[in-house]
């Protein structure tokens, strides 16, 4: 579509069959994936992909919907899985015009490769391009990267999804606060420099503690129990060609 296609992927220590029906039942799917507040299936034909409607609640009183189109392989000789397919949103303050994607579950030993990759096309002209290279598209990567590592806890230590995220705010909060006591240590080693009587002691002390705060504040990992997108890889290991069944969905359009 003209753009640099996005790409996750995460291993996950977990059955493929428990994997996948925690991302292909719309209710399990809502829950972990930050970019969706909905997933549903709509009425299906026989015969025909399966049609679903999403929407993405962007702020308090703003929602904004969209349709789908999926379609599944369940077997395969080599044992891996792929689900594709394609989405839009006619909602004009949706940036995200349509696209198409895939999802694909390969056996690894004691667990599965659940990796990703799709791409759309933003709209509003050459500002929506911009806005999306800026902003949106890097968003986009990281939001689905969090969510698969929310995925990955929930099927590896039972962590579900709503705890999943309320140990992330936590820790953000924990972080916050630590830099806010950082910036007041610089400026208590500055008055204490002026006026205090210990300041020949505290002089240097105070300043190189609030930089070790700091430091931990913005560069310690992640709790084993936060979630945290660099956990998942970004970019392919090799040039992956997209599935059949989406070149297959494209080739309807």
């Amino acid at each position: 579509m003209g753009h640099s296609g996005l790409y996750i992927e995460a291993r996950i220590r977990a059955d493929l069959d428990e994997l996948w029906s925690r991302t292909q039942e719309p209710s399990q799917h809502q829950r972990w994936d930050l970019r969706f507040t909905e997933i549903c299936y709509l009425p299906r034909v026989e015969g025909e992909p399966q049609h679903f409607r999403y929407a993405a609640r962007v702020l308090p009183f703003l929602t904004v919907a969209g349709t789908g189109v999926s379609a599944g392989e369940r077997e395969r000789p080599d044992g891996t899985r792929t689900s594709a397919l394609r989405f839009a949103s006619p909602h004009p303050l949706s940036l995200l015009a349509e696209g198409s994607g895939y999802w694909r579950y390969i056996p690894d030993g004691d667990g599965v490769r659940f990796l990703t990759g799709y791409d759309y096309r933003p709209r509003w002209g050459g500002f929506g391009a911009l806005a999306d290279r800026i902003l949106f598209r890097p968003l986009m990567g990281w939001a689905t990267a969090w969510s698969f590592d929310r995925l990955r806890l929930w099927l590896e230590r039972g962590i579900t999804p709503e705890r999943a995220r309320t140990n992330w705010l936590a820790e953000l909060l924990v972080r916050a606060l630590v830099i806010a006591l950082a910036g007041t240590g610089f400026g208590y080693g500055s008055l204490l420099r002026l006026t205090g009587p210990f300041a020949p002691l505290f002089c240097y002390a105070t300043p190189l503690l609030a930089v070790v705060a700091l430091s931990l504040a913005l560069l310690a990992p992640p709790l084993s129990t936060t979630p945290a997108a660099r956990r998942c890889l970004r970019t392919p290991p090799t040039r992956v060609r997209a599935p059949r069944v989406l070149r297959t969905l494209e080739s309807h359009r």
